[in-house]
């Protein structure tokens, strides 16, 4: 039986699902993105929050990034698992494809409480800025706890190896490693409406320069 609560603190577009998909093979009952969660965190209601950790295992995506400090506090003992991608760059520009693919109304939501803009093109260097202080900031939070931090990167050949090892799990055999959400089908409906409203945004944004 599964005790200790695992963390994905990466931010979103990092391999995310591919470390719930792979917690879920490892036996944690996993719970992801919740947007109704990432809204309590910003007007400070922790009620449901706490209700869901106590529910589940293991969890990734937001609001957990914002969070990795309180959730040690409250819940020692626990392990935490940054993941990043090769390079900022790669990063912010599957983060900006995503953007068109998403829901217009659900995505702007999200990324306004996340990132503070509603398209990651409307101020790409506030992007790279905001993945590399989360990825510091972490770094320095966790520095010198070997035992309850880990930092991933899929595309540079970490896996199954690395992760089991530090959750103190067997290797799954016969299950290939899963790369997940490398790429998706675009959703013409959302593309087009995405990249309308952006082009909006933009051209009001380039009003003020």
């Amino acid at each position: 039986m599964i005790f200790t609560k695992v963390f994905g603190i990466g931010i979103n577009k990092t391999g995310t699902t591919t470390l719930g998909h792979c917690l879920n093979i490892l036996g944690y009952k996993h719970y992801s993105f919740d947007f109704e969660l990432l809204s309590e965190v910003h007007n400070f209601n922790w009620s449901r929050i706490n209700q869901i950790i106590q529910t589940y295992d293991s969890f990734e995506d937001w609001p957990y990034p914002l969070i990795y400090s309180q959730l040690d506090f409250l819940y020692p003992r626990s392990k935490f698992i940054l993941t990043r991608r090769r390079t900022p760059e790669m990063w912010l520009q599957s983060l900006s494809a995503h953007s068109l693919r998403t829901d217009p109304i659900m995505g702007t939501k999200t990324r306004l409480m996340a990132y503070g803009w509603e398209y990651p093109q409307m101020n790409p260097k506030a992007h790279i800025a905001h993945y590399n202080s989360h990825l510091t900031g972490v770094r320095q939070y966790f520095n010198g706890r070997e035992e309850d931090f880990l930092e991933v990167c899929w595309e540079e050949g970490d896996g199954w190896n690395k992760l089991c090892n530090f959750l103190n799990q067997e290797v799954p055999i016969g299950i290939p490693f899963p790369h997940l959400n490398k790429s998706q089908d675009v959703a013409t409906v959302n593309h087009a409406m995405n990249e309308k409203r952006l082009r909006m945004l933009l051209d009001d944004k380039n009003l003020y320069r």
